[in-house]
């Protein structure tokens, strides 16, 4: 009976098998998993060295990403749209995590975790996972090592979501035209290129001495045909009250695919539906007697030729960690640590009174402050606008300026300082923020300013946060003034003041209450351009005159004090 059945049981085995491939889903019913990750943006909480997050999805298993020696730290990739999450494989450098989670987000803000370890082994782990999402992170809790995260590839598998990869942009760095361009003191080189560099501080406009009429026209070419699903335009003040978004093949046949006679100006995002290699804006009616200006005209969709634009700065984790601070221990006259702070020595702007000498007016008191100090004393060979006391232009009072724009510079986190300000006219502290391509030789305010703390000495009741952009600088800038409680005044005692910078606004606190709100979609929808998305460095000074705070008079005293307890920065 033995040999019947072992050929029955072969019998039951081929048709189990015959069963489970009637079963299995036809080549169309079944979508293959590809490898999304490849070359697409990554970004991450650190990077050692020239170690960077865009090394771990360059195809390249040669190049890795490298974090700093800290838990946590993480690794993101952006897909473009929304995909299905099969798999995701690790190839781990010998600096690997033993604990760490693998997570999927539509708005890299919200995040599911769809693997969880805490016996990671390192080398390479193919991991089978299940989830839907925009973004893939690796997110690391604990090193296996002293060293950091890295990892030469972090591969995302799994099949494109509807509408694919309909979220790219599309017109980024490609080549522009336009019915004419300014160049002159008030908008220099405004060219079309302005119009397609993802610099919202930088713009196209129309000519100001033949473009100031209708109509006026800017277009795009794709570099292939493309399905066109989406256009922003951020506007200058000199914006089309009625035009049109038209399409074309072959740049001079075109097709509308959106018109409107009431353009509101600011930023509009439009839903479109279109094919066409070109993409133009055509204006035919001005909203202003000046003529057509564009900070940014953007095309999203599929096809085309995109060049990859540089990845988007990463928000800060959640929970935030300490990644930079002073708190100004040292021995009484010690000067402010040179590895963090350099001096900014010279006269102000904005008609001050002082001159900033290199450290003399800052040192450390050996209780834990930083003391920034302003005098009445004149500095030789010096200018300054008249003294309203003494008429001198020499000038008549010297203080302290200093900032990290050589040492630390940051996009986004928790920035915060614990600050006494000094009482009396014509004084003005300030701690804030100035965009680094200040430094390298872009005006202001077109690198962007960040005031967190401003203080008017002959107000001390009140303070003052304010964010400065082309479109809104000066006494234009956005901003609010807030008091304390009762009537306490901010020269009493020490205050913590605290900017929480990500990239969709910014919040101001003072000692832990919101004070004042920046919603960066809803700026641009109203005033202007959103110009703070990149490196910026920290500024404390205290000045002395100048156009706001006014002069000094006879009951200003002399010397007067700043103090600060700690500054820190979290991400």
């Amino acid at each position: 009976m033995q040999a019947p059945l072992r050929r029955f049981s072969l019998f039951l085995a081929l048709a189990a098998a015959l069963l489970a491939f009637i079963a299995l889903p036809t080549p169309s019913a079944q979508a293959a998993e590809v490898l999304l990750s490849q070359g697409k943006p990554a970004t991450s909480s650190s990077t050692e060295g020239n170690f960077s997050a865009r090394s771990a999805v360059d195809g390249d298993p040669g190049t890795r990403w490298s974090s700093a020696f800290a838990d946590p730290q993480w690794i993101q990739i952006d897909l473009g749209a929304s995909a299905g999450i099969s798999r995701v494989v690790l190839n781990w450098e010998a600096a690997y995590g033993t604990a760490f989670r693998i997570e999927v987000s539509s708005d890299a803000e919200s995040w599911t975790v769809v693997h969880q370890t805490a016996a990671g082994t390192g080398g390479t782990q193919n991991l089978a996972v299940s989830g839907t999402g925009r973004y893939v992170r690796m997110y690391g809790t604990q090193r296996a090592t002293s060293y950091g995260y890295s990892l030469w590839e972090f591969q995302v598998y799994g099949t494109a979501g509807p509408g694919g990869d309909t979220a790219r942009l599309l017109s980024y760095g490609r080549p522009g035209a336009a019915s004419s361009s300014q160049s002159d003191q008030n908008c220099w080189e405004c060219t079309p290129a302005r119009a397609f560099d993802r610099d919202p501080a930088s713009r196209w406009s129309t000519s100001s001495t033949t473009g100031w009429t209708d109509p006026g026209w800017i277009s795009v070419d794709l570099g292939a045909t493309a399905q066109i699903d989406k256009v922003v335009l951020q506007w200058d003040p000199a914006y089309a009250k009625s035009f049109q978004i038209q399409v074309s093949s072959n740049g001079a046949d075109w097709t509308p695919i959106y018109s409107t006679t009431s353009g509101t100006g600011f930023k509009q995002t439009l839903t479109v539906s279109g094919t066409g290699r070109y993409v133009r804006m055509y204006g035919t009616q001005r909203a202003t007697p000046y003529g057509y200006s564009l900070w940014e005209f953007q095309v999203y969709g599929t096809g085309g030729d995109p060049i990859q634009a540089p990845p988007l700065p990463s928000d800060p984790a959640n929970p935030p960690r300490l990644v930079w601070s002073d708190d100004f221990d040292g021995a009484a006259g010690g000067k402010p640590d040179s590895s963090k702070w350099r001096a900014d020595p010279g006269t102000g702007p904005n008609n001050e009174l002082e001159y900033y000498t290199d450290h003399r007016n800052a040192a450390l008191d050996g209780a834990g402050h930083l003391v920034m100090e302003a005098r009445k004393e004149v500095t030789a060979g010096s200018s300054c606008p008249p003294d309203p006391i003494g008429g001198s232009t020499t000038c008549q009072y010297t203080s302290a300026r200093m900032n990290t724009g050589a040492t630390f510079q940051f996009t986004y986190g928790r920035v915060e300082a614990r600050i006494k300000v000094p009482k009396g006219n014509g004084l003005w502290p300030a701690f804030w923020m100035m965009g680094g391509d200040f430094l390298t030789g872009r005006p202001w305010p077109y690198n962007g300013e960040v005031d967190i703390m401003e203080i008017l000495g002959k107000d001390v009741k009140t303070a003052y946060s304010t964010v400065h952009a082309p479109a809104y600088n000066g006494g234009g800038g956005i901003g609010a003034p807030y008091t304390l409680p009762g009537n306490a005044d901010f020269s009493d005692d020490f205050h913590t003041w605290v900017a929480d910078w990500n990239s969709k606004g910014i919040t101001y606190s003072l000692d832990g209450r919101t004070v004042l709100t920046l919603d960066k979609e809803q700026v641009e929808q109203t005033r202007g351009p959103w110009i703070f998305d990149h490196p910026h460095y920290l500024i404390l000074n205290l000045a002395v005159g100048g156009d706001w705070p006014g002069p000094t008079d006879a009951s200003t005293p002399f010397p007067a004090k700043m103090l600060v307890d700690h500054v820190r920065v979290y991400q």
